[in-house]
């Protein structure tokens, strides 16, 4: 077990809340892909989203993270405009009745980010930390939000052929730090890096990654870790994905213990409880 979590100072500023780091955050998934890898996260209906997102910051979500766009492997293309059309009523939506809920935007497109702030959003969470839209990270540092960038390479409809590494740990995080400064130089200051669990990463890399987590916390970025129903848990417990919560919090605490401040997930009460018995250690 590690003896502490690092970086305990960190904080970010979210539309001029400073939300502090120092005990772990929950990020709710508010799924409303129709291909998502994970059935019991769907919600279209105006009715059955307020009542998602009022279940998730009920149960202790500091944010709640909004994709039209599944990342899954293989997932199908999505139009810009198909995107859109998906997600900003959908921000508008939940903006209206919860108000004080702090947004984050799943999506790699610097429009989609532009537009979703425009109604409300208060995070970037790009899965392609820039590389899939030039015009992102100079998106991002106008609107002056924070941006989660993950490890990924290639597309979600390509990254499986691109899992060979020549160091898996020191490869990722040269990506990070490279990235970092490339954020840094437009003006981002709000920094949080993902690891990309199941994004060219095979099995044994993804564990790799988390049981050494707490490599990357020499980059003084808050560590964002997204490990929630995926197949790392259920293809290891021989079960399906609606099956994969009770894995899916044994590796939220190993997250935890190995230096992650924010925890994105499907389950958040579970999420929650996990981090409240984390804070006891």
């Amino acid at each position: 077990m590690k003896s502490e979590n690092h970086n305990k100072n960190l904080s970010i500023n979210c539309n001029g809340k400073l939300i502090d780091l120092s005990s772990p955050k929950v990020m709710g998934i508010l799924n409303i892909t129709p291909d998502s890898f994970y059935d019991g996260d769907r919600f279209k209906a105006p009715k059955s989203i307020l009542a998602q997102a009022e279940k998730l910051l009920n149960e202790g979500a500091t944010f709640l993270d909004i994709g039209a766009y599944s990342s899954r492997p293989g997932a199908d293309f999505v139009s810009e405009e198909e995107e859109l059309n998906r997600i900003v009523p959908v921000i508008e939506l939940i903006v209206k009745h919860f108000p004080e809920c702090l947004i984050s935007i799943d999506s790699f497109r610097s429009k989609v980010m532009r537009e979703c702030a425009g109604v409300g959003a208060v995070i970037s969470n790009d899965i392609s930390a820039g590389h899939l839209d030039a015009e992102m990270m100079t998106t991002v540092g106008e609107l002056g939000i924070p941006y989660i960038m993950m490890h990924m390479r290639g597309t979600p409809q390509t990254m499986k052929k691109h899992t060979t590494y020549n160091h898996l740990m020191n490869d990722v995080y040269a990506y990070f730090s490279e990235r970092i400064q490339c954020a840094r130089n437009h003006g981002i200051t709000d920094l949080i890096i993902d690891p990309g669990f199941g994004f060219a990463k095979t099995q044994a890399q993804n564990y790799k990654l988390l049981g050494q987590l707490d490599f990357f916390t020499n980059l003084n970025c808050p560590i964002l870790a997204g490990v929630s129903r995926k197949s790392m848990i259920y293809k290891v417990l021989d079960c399906t994905p609606s099956e994969a919560l009770n894995g899916t919090t044994a590796l939220n605490m190993t997250a935890l213990l190995n230096g992650s401040q924010i925890l994105r997930v499907h389950d958040v009460k579970e999420a929650a409880e996990c981090i409240k018995l984390f804070n006891q250690l």
